[in-house]
Parts: C-alpha cells; structure tokens; sequence
C-alpha cells in the first residue's frame, strides 16, 4: 500500500475494511452452514432453515434502518463519532466470539442478530469517517483499496477458520472446538485491525453543539430529510441505491444458504467464496484505476448490469462448477459496485453532515436488504423451489439501474 502514497489515516482507516471484512465473510461462508446443521439436528427442513436465516438477517438490518439515522446524527456533533463506533465495534466483537455458546438454533439466531446489528451500525460511522480521513478528489481510491483490502484480508482468519472447521478431526478436537476457536479467531482479527483507526482517527468536519443531543439530532434529522424533496438528485440517488445495492447484500448473505438448499457440497461452496475475495480483490483495485479515467457514475452502470446477468445465471444453477463460476463472476464486480456506490454518495453530500447523511445512507443499503432477503425466504418458501428465490432479486437490479441512469443524468447536465 506505500507505493500508493496513502497517507497514515488513509491506511488506518482501510485496515478496518480488513478487519471487518473477516465477520463478513463468516456470516457468508460458514454460519449458514452451522446453522443448518443445527437447525437439521433439531429436525427443520433445509428450505425453511434458508427461510429463517434470511428472516434473521431481515431482521438484523431492519433495526439497523430504525436507530441508523438518529446515531448518525448524533456522530456529527463534534468528538462523537470516534466513541460510538467504538461503542458498536465492541457490541459486534464480542457477539462474534460468543456465537459458539447456544445450543440452541434460535438463540444462536438471537445471538447472530446481535452481532450483526453492531457490525452494520460501526460501518455508519466509518464510512462517514471517509470524508475526514482523506482529500475529495481520493475519495474514489481510498474507498476501493477499503474494499479490496477487506477482501483479501479476509482470507487469513477465514483460511485458518477452514483449515479448524474441515480438519478438526486431525487436529484431535471437537467440531464443537473448532467451532469456539474459528469464533473467536475472527472477533480479535476484527478487533485488532480496529485498533489503528481509533488511535489516528480525527473528527475533521462537524456540526456545532446546541442544546439537548436527542433532541437536537432528531430535529436535523428531520430537517433533512424534509430538505430532501428539494434535493432531487440526492433523494434519487439513495432511492436507486436502496433497490441495487440491496441486491449485492442480498446474495452476500444468502450465497452459502442458497448452494446448501440446492445441496451442492459445504466444502466446495466454502473454497468458491474463498474464490471470490481473492478475485475481488484486484478487480476492486481495477476499478479504483477506473475511476481515475471514467465517470463513477458510467463504471456504476456496468456493475448494476452485470450483476442482472449474474442473477439470470444464477437461476438455473444446479451444478458445482456453476457455483463456482458464480463466485468468480460476483468477485470481478462486488467490490467495485461498493466502493463506488460509497465514493459516489460521499461526493454529492455535505461533508460536516457526513454522519447524519450516512445514517440515510445505511437505511438504504445495509438497513433496506431485509426485503431483498424476506423476498428471498418468502418465495422460497412459497414456492418450494430456492431458485425462484434468487429470481426475485433481479427485479431490485433492474429498477436499480433505472433510477441511476436518471440520477447519473442529472450530474452530467448540472456539471
């Protein structure tokens, strides 16, 4: 990263994309397969343990679209920012090293919410912490190394949680043991590669202190939000915003869930996601040289598109070479629709709002996949066929792309 000439901030704040990115990939990878182990021990079809980890999720992210705004106004006051996202990574942290606990499929679930709720409501925060660790013209690069960085790091707690979970029997331990161990693994490299950014962060931009903190947050919160109708090409944004991007979280977190359903082999759906951080990792890096030459908003419309041609192909999966060639088709695009989609919003907003307008943000993105995933349970379930599950969410991607095409529009004539 020091041939990229990233400043000290800018590298502290990527390496929690690392960190992060490890309860990231467990929550695609191997919770859903515990859980269905579980969740079939205590006698549950594989469909409807499908149907209930998306319900789970669902229900994670709707917390998060409810507290997500206020919290984010709340961090724009000055010197606030740094203790809530501490405050969040904590409650994240040490649900992830807990997970091994229940026996339980539902307080497993109960435990998993937890987790997640306090992963989501930290990266409100930290992508709001953008605009103070670097420069508006780097926006584009410091968010793509963020991701790509996320992807490969990843792979270390990941690998070493493969190698306990497959080789547990080698190792002389219990997969119970393996479990714990993998757990806890991933909540202190989560932990540890936070470390860096709560030491060099510094609140640059801010809004000025007045009266009740609650209060007041609210009342800009709501202010803002009425401000929106005259904002037209915000308010677009974040509306094609809910619907794509809601779309990419949706397979991040039913990916391993839907190869299970299917009953392609664990092993071999592990090994493919793996694939997929390690191919998203130069392609978010390709991306990020993209950015330099071509409008982010042109480089958003062929990820939007891809991604409609890889959810039309991932309908009729039925084979393991398929899915991993699906795994190698998301990770050429997964990274670069999430950078830029965050450098984008990150550029039209005002800079001292940053928390207050990511906390909108997240209410579109992290906060709205509950529809993508209670779609997907739904149908599912409805229909008994988990492939008519994934059709549904070609529909977020297409009127995703509509809506951007008139937003992308808008910037050109305004610029």
């Amino acid at each position: 990263m020091g041939k990229l000439k990233f400043t000290r901030k800018e590298i502290s704040w990527i390496l929690y994309d690392v960190g992060n990115s490890a309860f990231v990939m467990l929550v695609a990878t191997i919770l859903p397969i515990y859980f269905n182990s579980m969740a079939g021990n205590a006698g549950i079809s594989e469909v409807n343990a499908m149907a209930y980890w998306g319900y789970a999720v669902s229900v994670s992210t709707i917390l998060v679209a409810l507290t997500g705004p206020v919290l984010g106004a709340m961090a724009d006051r000055k010197g606030l920012k740094k203790p809530l996202f501490l405050t969040c990574v904590a409650v994240g942290v040490l649900a992830c090293g807990s997970l091994w606990l229940p026996s339980s499929w539902f307080l497993f679930l109960c435990l998993f919410v937890i987790a997640k709720v306090g992963y989501n409501t930290s990266l409100i925060f930290y992508d709001a912490m953008l605009v103070d660790v670097t420069e508006p013209e780097r926006l584009d690069v410091v968010s793509s190394n963020g991701y790509a960085w996320g992807y490969i790091g990843s792979c270390v707690p990941f690998i070493a949680s493969l190698v306990l979970v497959l080789c547990y029997k080698q190792l002389g331990i219990s997969i119970g043991t393996a479990m714990c161990a993998a757990f806890i693994l991933n909540a202190l490299w989560w932990l540890f590669m936070t470390l860096p950014l709560l030491k060099t962060y510094e609140q640059k931009w801010y809004v000025e202190q007045k009266g009740n903190m609650l209060r007041e947050s609210l009342t800009r919160l709501w202010k803002t939000l009425a401000e929106m109708r005259s904002q037209k090409q915000i308010f677009l944004y974040l509306l094609s915003f809910f619907f794509f991007i809601d779309g990419v979280y949706t397979i991040i977190e039913m990916a391993t869930a839907y190869g299970s359903a299917l009953g392609l082999d664990s092993s071999g759906l592990l090994l493919a996601l793996l694939v997929t951080q390690i191919v998203a990792f130069p392609c978010a890096l390709v991306f990020s040289g993209l950015s330099a030459k071509y409008e982010t908003g042109s480089l958003l419309k062929v990820c939007i598109a891809a991604y409609i041609g890889i959810i039309l192909f991932a309908i009729q999966l039925d084979k393991q070479w398929e899915y991993w060639l699906l795994a190698v088709l998301v990770g050429m695009f997964q990274g670069g629709i999430q950078a830029l989609a965050r450098s984008y919003f990150a550029k039209i907003i005002p800079a001292e709002k940053s928390g207050e307008y990511f906390g909108i943000y997240d209410i579109c993105g992290k906060g709205a996949s509950f529809m993508g995933t209670m779609l997907t349970g739904l149908v599912a379930q409805i229909t008994g066929h988990a492939n008519a599950g994934v059709a549904a969410i070609a529909v977020l991607f297409v009127i995703g792309f509509i809506l951007f095409s008139k937003v992308d529009g808008m910037q050109k004539k305004a610029a």
